[in-house]
Formats: structure tokens, C-alpha cells, sequence
């Protein structure tokens, strides 16, 4: 359905599209075939509008607006630390959708939802070319929203072994690592009261570990806060795929340099990593890899690019514009 369709013979204001409807819609598996379409049809990362980061009082605002033929989009997100302390969202927003021809809004989605359909999403279309075809064991550093989507989004892609939960909070990993277990994940974030959109699923054996435990994982996601370094990179076997989503900075990294030294480094596109990813900006800076050896996703999605199986892989991505955009195209016409 195109927005001019929507909007004739009526003068409404758009749809609201809540957090339970978007993945009613859309699951991991189709988020990221979606994304890899996008990007075989030759849509272009490079020519994407660059996101604006704004400091606020409480946090952070984000503005990311991007075009295609058919929609234009803008998230306005808001990414407030000190929430989860009073029982809020860390990340909340809002997801502006207008038909091209006409600039016209078709529908307004939520924005956090987006968010967490999106992200992980991006990392299963990297993981499905770059992670070995047999995952025994998954590792995931974190136990919020984005460490449930990832999981979820590696079992579209993949029959997971096992998985090992590390995180800080030992409490919250055990909670996180039952779910895992049960079959039943983490709450889909953003004003939901549900107990998320998948429960019921086949469970995966799940235990808490520790950092050392990467060293057989055959797939680590990487979906925490951290400002440094989350594990010792030399211990990473040699096929495997590490994802990293955590930093939107050049100062913070989920990411040793021993790892991106020892890696083929794959990242959504070269200027943004170059601009907010410290995961490579500062073992750039350590002389540890040249900038000209990053290679953009959508060389490895189109097949300019070969995977390299005789190093370990790793995805290190911060999210760009387009991404929402498609994800938010495909939850619009699924309605």
C-alpha cells in the first residue's frame, strides 16, 4: 500500500503503530531479509543523510532521517541513562513515516519497538553471511532488550546450541538466562505490558558464564553500555562472528584491538564507523588496522567483498537511517 493510497479520500491523521503490532508484523527473519534486499537492489549506506546526536539535559536526543523512492522517514529517539532507575526506558521515540511523492504521514510507529526490530535485525543479515553454518554455542554480553532481539534474531538465522549469558548485573543475567531457558523472552520494551511477542518458543539451554567463555563460542553478540572492552579478543576462535551494537562513540568500544587486528572488520558504512564507532576508531589509533581494510556491509551482502574464513569475522555497527526506513516500510505494509 503506497501512502497516497492510504491518505485518499480522507483527512485523518496518520495510524499509530505500537510497539506490539510492529512485531506482530515483522520478525527477525524478515526485518533482516528485508535489510539484505535493500541492499542487493543497490541501495546505497554512503548516500544516507547523517544522523544528529544533540546532548540534553538528562541524555542524549537522536534525529535520523533517510529517503527512498517510495517513503521518507525521520526516529526522533531519546536516550536517557538515568531511567531505568525510575523504572523507565533507557531508549524512547518516536518513528515519523511520510509517502515520497507527497511528503504526506502515513503512520507513526514506536520508535523504541523500531529500535529493537531493527538493530538486531541489521546484525542477523551481517551474521547469516559472516557466522560458521554450525552455532554449538552463542555468547551474549548484556540481559536488556537488545540482548533478548539478538538472541532472537540469531535463532532466525541459525539452530543455536547453547547460549551463555554475561552481564554486570548477576541478578538480571540469571533472570535473562531462565527466560532464554523457558523459552519466553524479555518483555518488548517501549509502553508494552507484554510478556513479548514470541513466548512460547522452543527454549535454548541458557547458563550464566563469564568473559573466558568466548573462547569455544562459535557466535558472541555484544549489546551492553560498556565503555571498554568486554573480553580478551585473543581468545575468540578462529571461525566465529562477533557482533558489536553497543557504542555510538568514538571513545567507547564492546572491542579489544587484539580482536580488530586479528579480524576481517565489517561495519554498516566506512565514514560512520570512522565518525561514531570507537570499536575501530581507537585501535586505529593504535596503529592495530589501517582504515582502508574496513569493509562496508553491503560488500559482503552483493559479493564484492568475499568472507574471510581463515580469520575470526566481526560486525561492529552504531545504526544508520536507512535501516529504519526499510524496517518501518515493512511493518507500514504489513498493516
Amino acid at each position: 500500500m503506497s501512502g497516497t493510497e492510504a491518505r485518499a479520500g480522507g483527512t485523518a491523521g496518520p495510524p499509530w503503530i505500537s510497539a506490539e503490532q510492529v512485531f506482530g508484523r515483522v520478525g527477525f527473519g524478515d526485518a533482516a531479509a528485508a535489510l539484505g534486499r535493500a541492499l542487493k537492489q543497490g541501495l546505497e549506506p554512503e548516500s544516507d543523510f547523517a544522523r544528529s546526536i544533540l546532548a540534553v539535559a538528562r541524555g542524549q536526543l537522536l534525529i535520523m532521517p533517510s529517503a527512498s523512492s517510495e517513503f521518507v522517514g525521520v526516529k526522533i529517539a531519546t536516550v536517557a541513562p538515568g531511567n531505568p532507575a525510575l523504572g523507565m526506558e533507557r531508549i524512547q521515540g518516536v518513528y515519523l513515516l511520510m509517502d515520497a511523492a507527497t511528503l504526506a504521514p502515513v503512520a507513526l510507529i514506536d520508535g523504541a519497538a523500531l529500535t529493537t526490530l531493527r538493530t538486531p535485525a541489521v546484525s542477523a543479515a551481517a551474521a547469516d553471511l559472516l557466522a560458521p553454518e554450525v552455532v554449538d554455542h552463542l555468547v551474549v554480553f548484556g540481559s536488556g532488550p537488545q540482548a533478548w532481539g539478538h538472541v532472537e534474531a540469531m535463532r532466525a538465522i541459525r539452530t543455536i546450541g547453547r547460549v551463555t549469558v554475561v552481564a554486570r548485573d548477576r541478578g538480571k543475567a540469571h533472570a535473562f538466562a531462565a527466560r532464554v531457558s523457558a523459552g519466553v523472552p524479555a518483555a518488548v520494551p517501549a509502553r508494552s505490558d507484554t510478556d513479548g511477542v514470541t513466548a512460547g518458543s522452543v527454549g535454548i539451554a541458557a547458563t550464566v558464564g563469564s568473559a573466558s567463555d568466548v573462547r569455544d563460542a562459535q557466535l558472541i553478540i555484544c549489546a551492553t553500555t560498556a565503555r571498554a572492552p568486554l573480553f580478551d579478543g585473543s581468545l575468540v576462535p578462529v571461525d566465529s562472528c562477533t557482533i558489536a551494537v553497543g557504542s555510538h562513540e568514538t571513545d567507547a568500544r564492546e572491542l579489544d584491538s587484539a580482536l580488530i587486528g586479528r579480524a576481517q572488520v565489517v561495519v554498516e558504512d566506512i565514514a560512520v564507523a570512522l565518525r561514531e564507532g570507537g570499536d575501530v576508531v581507537i585501535p586505529i589509533g593504535e596503529g592495530m588496522i589501517d582504515a582502508d581494510h574496513l569493509v562496508p556491509l553491503a560488500a559482503i551482502v552483493t559479493g564484492a567483498v568475499p568472507v574471510d574464513r581463515g580469520r575470526p569475522r566481526v560486525f561492529t555497527s552504531s545504526g544508520m537511517s536507512w535501516e529504519d526506513l526499510v524496517i518501518a516500510a515493512e511493518v507500514y505494509r504489513r498493516g
